[in-house]
C-alpha cells in the first residue's frame, strides 16, 4: 500500500456568513458520517478551478456566489484504511494529497440544490447542514479527522 501514490484533489471550506461551514452527508456512507465538497483535479486543470467545479458539482452553489477567504499553504494527505485501498479509485492510490481552499458563500440556503448535477451523474449528498467549526472533524470518517483537524487549525484563524 506504501507504494502506491496520492490522488490529487482539491476541497472547499464554505464558509456562511454566521461562520459556519457547509457539510454533506454522502450518498454511498453507510456511517452517520458528514464532509466538505472535495474531488479530483482533472488533467490540466487549475487545483483552485477545480475547488470550484467540484463545489459547483457536489452542492450547486455556482460560482458567482462565493469569494476566495484563502488555501491551505502546500498539499495534505490522507491515507485510506486498508480494506478501502482496493475498492476505493479501482485500487490505484493509497489516499489523496489535496489542497484546500475557504470559500465566503455569498448567496443564501436556497442556491445550495445537491441535485443540481444528478443527471450527469454528480450527486454526492443525500442532505447537507452547516456546521460549527469546532465540530467538523468529529463528523468526517475517521481515517480523514487529522486531516479536518489540520484544516480547522490552518484555515479556521482566517475565516472568522
Amino acid at each position: 500500500m506504501k507504494d502506491l501514490p496520492y490522488r490529487a484533489g482539491v476541497g472547499v471550506m464554505l464558509v456562511n456568513g454566521a461562520g459556519r461551514v457547509f457539510v454533506g452527508q454522502r450518498f454511498d456512507s453507510v456511517v452517520e458520517a458528514w464532509q466538505m465538497p472535495q474531488g479530483g483535479i482533472d488533467p490540466g486543470e487549475d487545483p483552485y478551478q477545480a475547488a470550484l467545479r467540484e463545489m459547483e458539482e457536489e452542492t450547486g452553489v455556482k460560482p458567482h456566489l462565493v469569494e476566495l477567504i484563502a488555501g491551505t499553504d502546500d498539499w495534505l494527505t490522507y491515507d485510506l484504511p486498508p480494506e478501502l485501498v482496493g475498492t476505493i479509485w479501482k485500487g490505484r492510490y493509497r489516499g489523496q494529497r489535496q489542497r484546500w481552499y475557504a470559500l465566503r458563500f455569498l448567496g443564501t440556503d436556497a442556491d445550495v440544490d445537491l441535485m443540481a448535477h444528478a443527471a450527469a451523474g454528480h450527486a454526492e449528498f443525500k442532505a447537507w447542514q452547516w456546521a460549527d467549526l469546532a465540530q467538523l472533524a468529529e463528523l468526517i470518517v475517521p481515517f480523514k479527522r487529522d486531516l479536518y483537524r489540520q484544516l480547522v487549525a490552518e484555515l479556521g484563524p482566517k475565516i472568522a
